[in-house]
């Protein structure tokens, strides 16, 4: 009579080794996330939950907000003004991220080509603008878009047949937006011009040889051979720009100290903080907050998608 014998799986088999090294990865990465979880599901549950109350005088002494569900969402979706909110702001973020990704792709271009010592200068100057504080660059602006003492005016009025002297940027919606976007693309530019230029860096010399070997000019090397190669760092660059320039807030509220008052100057930042610091019903801005998160999501999952399909590949 035969004895079977099951042999059992070594615990320092090459399999187990195996087995161990790819959950490795999986294991290091459950402390960075348990902190994330941490820190965004009480303030996101607090928000979620604020939105479904009604806030009003009685609460700011001290009586407990009454559950209305989702009577906030109900009224904003249904309010004119919040749509026209959020197709300003959504042109606005589109026309600042473009503008910025455009001019930042150029002077890393620039970099590229330009010899050290101006690349230095370029790239130290940059570092500057994007090191400068909020407030001290909207200090800056103020100065130079000042009516009666700014310097754009002044230099504007030198031009023949033109008098801008007392023209005030701020006055009309567009011209307040115009000078927005170019305040908030002057401090985002040095980020995507950085960005981009280390990108084009890591662009292998073997494969501009050999493009070049085949005839290729500039413009064909520029499209076909750098353009794709660092698309996965565009792609990421541009999302972060529409994260961003949809959440502006500061520059806008800064802008509207100077003088403009109303709401044909509110972006989503400051029509939420208005909604609730202002007039008091948290609940309607915790509401109108959450659907800009949906907002946000909505607008940044073609590119997530993007980065996947690009991580796949």
């Amino acid at each position: 009579m035969s004895t079977a014998t099951t042999s059992m799986p070594d615990s320092d088999s090459p399999t187990t080794r195996r087995g161990r090294a790819t959950q490795l990865p999986y294991w290091l990465v459950v402390p960075a996330v348990a902190v994330l979880i941490v820190g965004l599901a009480y303030p996101m549950g607090w928000q979620i939950l604020n939105s479904m109350r009604e806030y009003g005088l009685r609460q700011q002494f001290g009586e407990a907000a009454p559950w209305v569900w989702f009577d906030n969402y109900t009224a904003l979706l249904s309010d004119g003004f919040f749509w026209t909110v959020v197709v300003r702001s959504l042109v606005f973020m589109a026309a600042t991220a473009l503008a910025t990704m455009t001019i930042g792709i150029l002077l890393a271009l620039l970099m590229k080509a330009a010899p050290t010592w101006s690349r230095l200068v370029l790239q130290t100057a940059l570092l500057l603008a994007w090191a400068m504080p909020i407030v001290a660059q909207m200090t800056v602006w103020s100065w130079l878009i000042d009516a009666r003492n700014g310097v754009l005016n002044y230099t504007l009025s030198l031009l023949p047949g033109v008098d801008m002297v007392g023209h005030n940027w701020l006055e009309q919606p567009l011209s307040f937006f115009f000078v927005a976007s170019v305040i908030i693309t002057w401090a985002s530019v040095p980020f995507v011009a950085i960005s981009v230029y280390a990108a084009l860096t890591q662009v292998s010399e073997e494969m501009l040889e050999a493009a070049q070997l085949d005839g290729a000019n500039a413009r064909q090397t520029l499209i076909y051979i750098l353009m794709p190669t660092v698309r996965p760092v565009l792609i990421i660059l541009l999302l972060l720009q529409f994260i961003w320039d949809l959440r502006v807030y500061a520059q806008i509220q800064l802008l509207q100290d100077l003088g403009p008052k109303g709401d044909d100057y509110d972006l989503l930042g400051t029509y939420i903080y208005g909604l609730g610091i202002g007039q008091g019903h948290f609940g309607a801005a915790a509401s109108a907050a959450m659907i800009v998160l949906l907002i946000t999501l909505g607008v940044s999952g073609f590119y997530v998608r993007e980065l996947l399909r690009e991580d796949a590949n």
